[in-house]
C-alpha cells in the first residue's frame, strides 16, 4: 500500500473533449471515468475565478479528477469556461461574470448527460458557484455542491429561485473565509430551506493543503454516494505521480 499524497494519480480512463456552446464558443474538457465500470454519478466542475487564476487545473479540481474515479467509483468532467486556459488548452470567447458562463454550464451539463446516460452534480467552486446559483436552475442535474461561495455576482432574486428545487443542495462554507463565513452564509442563505450548510473548522477559501482537501473530497463523496465513511489515505493498485513541470 503507497500513500496518497498531493500529486498522486490513480486509474482512470481520461477523454479530450471538445464542447461548442449555443452561442458558438469551443470549451476544452476532460472526462475521468472508472476504468473498466459505469461509474456511480458524474460530477461536472466549474472552477473559480478565471481572472485571478482559476480554471480546470485548480488544486481541488485536480485532485478529485486524479483520486475520485477510483477511489468513489465517481465520473469527473472539468472544463474550461470562455477565456480561460489551463493544461486542457484554451476555451475561446472572453470572461464575462458569470453571464455567458451559463451558456458554458448548459453546454458541458448536456454533453455530460449524453456521455454517461446520467444528469451529473454540478460543483462549483468560488466563482463556479456564482456560475451555478444564477445559470443553473433550469438544467437536467442530480444535484448541487457548493464550495466557498462567495455570492458576488449572484442576486437575491436568483438565490430564491432555488427555494424550490427538489433536488439535494450543499454548501461547505470555511470558518476563515475570505468573503462568506458561516453565520453570513446562515443569513445570505436563509431563503433556501433545502440547502445544506456545512461549516469546516479552520478551513480557507482556497482549502490549502492536503487536510483540507481530504475534508473537501470526503465530504463530496458522502453527500452523493450516501456512504458514511473517509476515502482511504492508501491505495494498493498503480499510482503515479503529476509532475507540475512535465510538458502537458
Amino acid at each position: 500500500m503507497a500513500e496518497i499524497v498531493a500529486n498522486s494519480v490513480l486509474p482512470s480512463h481520461k477523454e479530450a473533449l471538445t464542447v461548442i456552446t449555443e452561442d458558438g464558443e469551443t470549451l476544452v474538457a476532460e472526462l475521468a471515468q472508472p476504468e473498466g465500470k459505469d461509474p456511480a454519478a458524474t460530477l461536472v466542475l466549474v472552477h473559480p475565478l478565471p481572472t485571478h487564476g482559476g480554471s480546470s487545473d485548480s488544486h481541488l479540481y485536480k485532485k478529485m479528477a486524479w483520486r475520485l474515479p477510483a477511489l468513489s467509483n465517481l465520473a469527473i468532467l472539468r472544463f474550461n469556461t470562455r477565456g480561460t486556459t489551463s493544461s486542457l488548452g484554451t476555451s475561446s470567447g472572453e470572461f464575462d461574470s458569470s453571464n455567458k458562463e451559463g451558456l458554458d454550464l448548459k453546454a458541458v451539463v448536456e454533453k455530460a448527460v449524453h456521455l454517461t446516460n446520467q444528469p451529473p452534480w454540478v460543483i462549483g467552486w468560488s466563482f463556479g458557484t456564482d456560475v451555478i446559483l444564477r445559470n443553473a436552475r433550469q438544467l437536467n442535474i442530480a444535484g448541487v455542491i457548493l464550495l466557498s461561495p462567495p455570492l458576488r455576482y449572484t442576486k437575491e432574486e436568483e438565490l430564491i429561485s432555488w427555494s424550490d428545487f427538489d433536488k439535494p443542495m450543499y454548501a461547505l462554507i470555511p470558518e476563515l473565509d475570505d468573503y462568506l463565513k458561516p453565520a453570513e452564509a446562515k443569513i445570505r442563505f436563509s431563503n433556501l430551506p433545502n440547502l445544506n450548510l456545512v461549516p469546516i473548522a479552520g478551513a480557507k477559501h482556497l482549502w490549502i493543503g492536503e487536510t483540507q482537501v481530504r475534508v473537501v473530497l470526503n465530504s463530496i463523496t458522502k453527500f452523493i454516494t450516501g456512504l458514511n465513511q473517509d476515502l482511504p489515505v492508501e491505495y494498493s493498485g498503480p499510482m503515479t505521480r503529476h509532475n507540475d513541470l512535465a510538458k502537458n
